[in-house]
């Protein structure tokens, strides 16, 4: 087995143009010995780039999307001599205002907006609320023109206004860890697990349309999830696979989740 096949077999098939170009990114850092600064990243992305800088001799990784529970980070490859900074991140928080008296915004709205303007999911990170107060993390090269195209979200006129990372609000999302044990990590199980729900419910549900897989809508029940996948199930909520632990003597998958209930 060749060196690229063997490190395949550890992530799924549609995983490899990201695995390919993560690959890119050790290389550059490692031949050039200096920092490489990517674009934020989903926490199934962050997953397998530190899998792979763990494989790579010289090399560290550190993430960071602005705030300590930040879900898509931005990860900073570096040679092992080098002391990272937060500044070396190049993040820029922005706070969305608006008529807050007249109007109310929700994170779909936001996410319309920018996906209307076409704008890589790759240069803006988590979108926080926390009592009307809606903020955004964008990559730094990026602040100017995110502040001259985001001038709506939806028909509600707004402007963006630069906030300090300190700054950043306390999101409203509140993660309730749990412990699982499974059979096996297809969706349709681990679905269940989280929600307590039968696994044929689970596989109706998925089959319908109702669940996203890193963000992606997924209509596969059979499809294997790896530590750091994200699902979200409409009117459940959703559910991150942290770790898988092992087995149990009865051959039983132990896990770890983290579950949002809607």
């Amino acid at each position: 087995m060749d060196t690229q096949a063997n490190i395949m077999q550890h992530f799924r098939s549609e995983e490899a143009p990201f695995v390919e170009e993560a690959q890119a990114w050790l290389s550059t850092a490692s031949q050039q010995y200096r920092p490489y600064l990517t674009g934020f990243l989903n926490p199934r992305q962050v997953y397998i780039l530190q899998t792979l800088v763990n494989g790579t001799d010289g090399l560290k990784a550190h993430f960071n999307g602005g705030y300590p529970a930040a879900e898509q980070q931005r990860a900073l490859i570096f040679p092992d001599y080098y002391e990272p900074q937060v500044g070396d991140f190049e993040l820029q928080l922005f706070e969305i205002v608006y008529p807050t008296k007249f109007a109310e915004l929700h994170h779909s709205m936001i996410l319309g907006t920018l996906a209307n303007l076409g704008i890589d999911t790759a240069i803006f990170g988590d979108i926080l609320t926390d009592q009307g107060v809606w903020q955004v993390f964008v990559a730094a090269n990026m602040a100017e023109f995110f502040k001259l195209q985001v001038d709506r979200v939806g028909k509600i006129k707004v402007h963006l206004s630069e906030r300090e990372l300190s700054d950043a609000v306390s999101p409203e999302i509140d993660w309730t860890p749990l412990n699982g044990l499974v059979a096996s990590l297809r969706l349709d199980t681990v679905v269940a697990e989280a929600f307590n729900l039968s696994r044929n419910r689970a596989k109706g549900i998925i089959e319908s349309g109702d669940v996203r897989l890193n963000w992606m809508p997924n209509l596969h029940p059979d499809a294997d999830l790896g530590a750091g996948d994200m699902v979200s199930v409409r009117h459940f909520g959703r559910v991150r696979l942290d770790a898988i632990n092992g087995k149990t003597r009865k051959d039983k998958l132990k896990i770890d989740l983290s579950v949002v209930r809607s």
